[in-house]
């Protein structure tokens, strides 16, 4: 008897095309080819498989994101490469977003949506899908409107507008309701983790928080510091969750070292408001851990990315050491010195530590320098303010 063909019944990976613009006579940092290559590994990240990339350099913003023109070569290779999703490299208005699909007929996201996905698959806790659905539910909402699209297209009369209109208007009140219970859920881990700083206060207890941007080795480095074996990848944004372990420092002093989210270029609002109670951990730290990839092309800019999100977080004043890791991406040499054009942080003045911390490099000597600073900031300040959150 011959045996049945099986068919493969998981979904294969969607083939994206991603699109970038940039306006003529822009001044930021990041070239377009290297905002597009982040937006390319954010999309592997969520298990795209990216076909083409499509650059515009514009005199101007335009109302549907792109020239009319190039709005009429992205349908073609939309139909001619068989084009899944089309991602864009920037934040899209509803209204954008709603004209491109109905051009375009295939699904269209922005790089919120993006980073959103993969917050979304990376989340393991409940604080951090309960985060992540507050964040994608702030996203949705101004765009309930275009799921009911299908709608407009019944050709008006009876039993099209009246029903559409109602149902958009059902689904943001369920919408709102949901995100409302959801910021009463956060707001009792916020008082939770709130109970336990103070706790850490009353004890005397130091903090010290790992930032950086995403991939920077920040789990690793947190890893190695504790003896712990909290989970670490090669990919973005493998820690959304704050993990808090003890550290053991050679002076005697008592301390805890936090792991915090990543910071990544263009990181939407609504995640920074949704994960506030993860990095409200930053505001209390005696001390900041900035780790850089210092192998990555970009690591300077990186290193900017990071300090303007401090800054914009109000927390530029917490003193910092500045950890340039995965040095053995570039040498052999665990004893090489700090390269001339490596990138410095904003904060002059502040210790730099050269580390591997897949190979253990440096991270001696990291812990040496986190007790010094330790020290320098306790002769400083004797007793430490307590946000009040």
């Amino acid at each position: 008897m011959a045996r049945k063909k099986l068919h493969e019944t998981h979904p294969g990976r969607e083939r994206a095309c991603l699109v970038g613009v940039v306006i003529r006579d822009n001044d930021s940092p990041w070239t377009l080819d290297e905002s597009l290559d982040e937006l390319g590994h954010l999309a592997e990240a969520a298990d795209a498989e990216v076909v083409v990339r499509v650059p515009q350099v514009l005199q101007k913003r335009s109302r549907t994101y792109v020239g009319r023109g190039k709005l009429e070569e992205l349908s073609n290779i939309v139909r001619d490469d068989r084009i899944d999703v089309v991602i864009f490299n920037d934040e899209l208005t509803p209204a954008q977003q709603k004209t491109l699909e109905e051009a375009l007929m295939v699904k269209v996201i922005d790089r919120s949506g993006l980073i959103l996905d993969v917050f979304a698959r990376r989340a393991s806790t409940s604080e951090g899908k309960l985060q992540i659905e507050l964040a994608q539910g702030e996203y949705l909402l101004p765009r309930l409107a275009g799921q009911w699209s299908h709608l407009e297209r019944l050709g008006g009369g009876i039993g099209t507008r009246g029903p559409g209109e109602t149902q958009i208007e059902t689904d943001r009140r369920l919408v709102r309701r949901r995100l409302s219970r959801i910021r009463g859920e956060l707001e009792r881990v916020r008082a939770h983790r709130e109970a336990q700083r103070r706790n850490r206060a009353r004890t005397d207890v130091n903090v010290v928080s790992l930032v950086g941007y995403t991939n920077a080795g920040k789990s690793a480095i947190f890893n190695r510091l504790t003896k712990s074996r909290v989970h670490e990848r090669d990919q973005l944004f493998s820690t959304l969750d704050p993990t808090t372990r003890t550290v053991f420092l050679a002076s005697g002093l008592n301390a805890v070292l936090t792991d915090t989210v990543g910071f990544i270029h263009k990181l939407p609002a609504t995640v920074v408001a949704a994960f506030r109670a993860t990095l409200e951990e930053l505001d209390v730290a005696d001390l900041l851990v900035h780790v850089v990839d210092i192998s990555h092309p970009q690591a300077a800019r990186h290193v900017d990315v990071v300090e303007a999100i401090l800054d914009e977080l109000e927390l530029s004043s917490i003193p910092r050491i500045l950890v340039l890791n995965k040095l053995d991406q570039l040498t052999d040499d665990p004893d090489a010195t700090i390269p001339e054009d490596a990138p410095r942080s904003a904060s002059m003045g502040q210790p730099v530590v050269l580390t591997s911390a897949t190979r253990g490099w440096g991270i001696e000597r990291l812990r040496m320098v986190i007790d010094t600073e330790l020290e320098t900031a306790r002769r400083a300040v004797p007793t430490r303010a307590v946000a009040a959150g």
